[in-house]
This record gives C-alpha cells, structure tokens and sequence, in this order.
C-alpha cells in the first residue's frame, strides 16, 4: 500500500518499491555490508542480490505517513554485526525521512549471513 501525504497543493502516493530503492541504496552505502538477500522459496537458501534487485531483499509496510522497514542483509566476515546493523539503521531512517518527508517507526536488521573472503 502506497505511503500517502496530503498538503494544501494536493496528495502525494509514493509507492512502496520507491522506498524500498531508497532503503536498499542507503543500506549500501554503509561500511561491512555486502549487499541485500533474498529466500530462495524452492531450497530455503539465501542468495546474494545484486545491485538491480536490492528492493528484493526488503519489506516495507505503510500506514498514512508512517513507514517500517525489514532489510535482510549479508555483512562482511569480521565486522562488528551490532555497530554495522546500528549504522544501517540510522542511514535508512535519515534517507527515507529526509528524501519523503515519512515518519519511519521502525528499521529491522536482519543478518542472514556472512560473506567469507578466499
């Protein structure tokens, strides 16, 4: 369901997919992400996103002009997981607030793995 704002000039709907894209870039841009992982529905497996299909990896509810957001991530071996998922975190809420105007409620971390360098 689209987030929707209402203004002396009119209403505006920004799609779900938009915040998504924005979530998704924020997240990115963080130190000791990797990127965005999306379920496998046949074997279970998550597999790494790529940079076209970073929306894949995340869920975004709305209510009015409020928005949580679910990021299913995979980090880098040897990161702080709890630094890396609090500096996501706050990017996404800064972006998403910042580039809509929404008031984000919620951001979920999820680690669904860790990369291993060869």
């Amino acid at each position: 369901m689209p987030a929707k704002t209402n203004n002396e000039y009119g209403y505006i709907n920004i799609e779900d997919s938009v915040i998504a894209t924005i979530a998704g870039l924020s997240a990115m841009e963080s130190y000791g992400i990797v990127g965005m992982a999306s379920k496998s529905a046949t074997d279970g497996f998550f597999q790494l996103l790529k940079w076209e299909n970073l929306s894949k990896g995340i869920k975004v509810y709305t209510r009015d002009d409020e928005v949580e957001v679910d990021l299913h991530v995979i980090l880098e071996y040897g990161v702080r997981i709890s630094v890396v998922a609090e500096n996501i975190i706050e990017k996404v809420k800064f972006n998403i607030e910042n580039l809509t105007g929404l008031n984000v409620t919620k951001v979920n971390v999820y680690v669904q793995g860790i990369r291993v360098e060869k």
